[in-house]
This record gives C-alpha cells, sequence and structure tokens, in this order.
C-alpha cells in the first residue's frame, strides 16, 4: 500500500508532462534541479520504456550526466539513441567538449588548437547525432578561427608549427606562414594608426604651426629618444620580414 501511495503523485505525470518539465530545467539552466527531478522519475518497467525514448528526457539526461562529469554516460547516451536535428548542435558540444576536457585532465594541460582538432579526429561526432553533412561553408571560418586562436597564443609559429597547423587546416605550410605574415603586418599597421593617433590627441587641437614646427625637428633630430625608437622599430620590423621568408618553406 505505501508504494503505490508514494507513486500515486508520479503518476499524474504524462510523459509529455514530463518532457515539458525536462525542457523548462534545461532551458532555465538549473542544472541540479534537472538532475533532482529525473531522480524522482519512476522506475517502473512501463514507465522507463516510455521515457527512455523520449527526446526531451534523454537530452535532459545527457545534460545532467556532462554537468555532473559522468562522460561515459553521457557518450552511452549520445551513442545508443538517434537524436532530430534541432538537438544536433547541442549534443554536439557536450561531446566535443567532454572529450577536450578528457584529453586536458589526461595531459594535464589546457589544449591548444590543433591538440583540439585532433581529439575531434580521434573522436569523431557518432552519426546519432549528426546528419553526415560536411558544412563546406563552414570551412573557411573554422580554418581562420583556428589560425586567429593560435596567433593569439603564438604570433611567430615556428616551421614544425606551421606543418601542424597546416596539417589541421588543409592549407600549405606556405599558405600558414602567408596568413601570419599578413596578418603581423596588419598588427603593426594598426599599432602605428593607433600610436599616430594618440599622438595627435595628446598634442591637443590647438597647437600651433611652430609648436608642430619644433615637433617635426625634434622627429629629425636624429638624437632624440623618439627618433631611436622609431628606427629601432623599422629595423626590428625589416629583421621581422626578412626571418619570415625563410621559415616560409
Amino acid at each position: 500500500g505505501e508504494a503505490s501511495m508514494f507513486q500515486l503523485p508520479i503518476l499524474n505525470f504524462s510523459p509529455q508532462q514530463v518532457a515539458g518539465v525536462c525542457e523548462t530545467l534545461e532551458e532555465s539552466g538549473d542544472v541540479e534541479r534537472l538532475g533532482r527531478f529525473l531522480w524522482s522519475l519512476p522506475v517502473a518497467p512501463a514507465a522507463c520504456e516510455v521515457l527512455n525514448k523520449n527526446e526531451s528526457v534523454l537530452r535532459a539526461r545527457a545534460v545532467v550526466a556532462f554537468h555532473t562529469g559522468n562522460f561515459r554516460e553521457l557518450y552511452h547516451i549520445l551513442e545508443n539513441h538517434k537524436f532530430t536535428k534541432e538537438s544536433h548542435t547541442k549534443l554536439q558540444a557536450l561531446w566535443l567538449e567532454a572529450h577536450y576536457q578528457e584529453a586536458e585532465k589526461l595531459r594535464g594541460r589546457p589544449l591548444g588548437p590543433v591538440d583540439k582538432y585532433r581529439v575531434r579526429k580521434k573522436f569523431p561526432l557518432p552519426r546519432t547525432i549528426w546528419d553526415g553533412e560536411q558544412k563546406t561553408h563552414c570551412f573557411k571560418e573554422r580554418t581562420r578561427h583556428l589560425l586567429r586562436e593560435w596567433y593569439l597564443q603564438d604570433p611567430y609559429p615556428n616551421p614544425s608549427k606551421k606543418r601542424e597547423l597546416a596539417q589541421a587546416t588543409g592549407l600549405t605550410p606556405t599558405q600558414v606562414g602567408n596568413w601570419f605574415k599578413n596578418r603581423r603586418q596588419r598588427d603593426r599597421a594598426a599599432a602605428a594608426k593607433n600610436r599616430l593617433q594618440q599622438q595627435v590627441l595628446s598634442g591637443g587641437s590647438g597647437c600651433s604651426l611652430a609648436d608642430e614646427d619644433a615637433t617635426v625637428d625634434r622627429l629629425g633630430n636624429s638624437s632624440s629618444p623618439e627618433a631611436n625608437l622609431s628606427s629601432k622599430a623599422a629595423a626590428s620590423a625589416i629583421s621581422i620580414t626578412s626571418s619570415d621568408s625563410e621559415c616560409d618553406i
């Protein structure tokens, strides 16, 4: 009698209602409550069978498994149920992020863009959460993203890094080298433009022509620190470009 009394309130939830609660909690981002709700669901075989086929419930279980670090359970759910296209993006993100985290734990360091590429190659998306379409139009964006991500870590990749990036992006090492060279030149140009703007702004608009002449004289005088700085910058810019061409091969 006691068991059936305990079951009564839960049996009032239809599978549709259970799915609705799962969706609401998942959207709210309250994973803890979502987990508690899933725990409270009936364990009667008939009820379980219905719920085990419900996409919203399965997706909720995957989200909870991911957030509690239960990656084995996450992979099991994702690999053994066919999900509709609407769920693909979210579940693909969980699949990849879980594999990234496992790889980071193994290596004991954060993954770089090339490491992540290798993880994706090693653990391709299961067909249950991917329809097999290659998004070719996104390839350029993905390539750019990978190069940008790497550039922020190291704007001067050595030849072996260039080969690695070439492999990851499908470009040649020379193309990778050229992309980095162009990017550095753009950044240098932007930095020079900013410096110029700063000088103009800090100089104020009330400069007389005499003041401007004095500034020009000062910059023209090679003994001034500013001139030395700018000639040093020019020299380093030249040495950067010459070393570039050697590395491209």
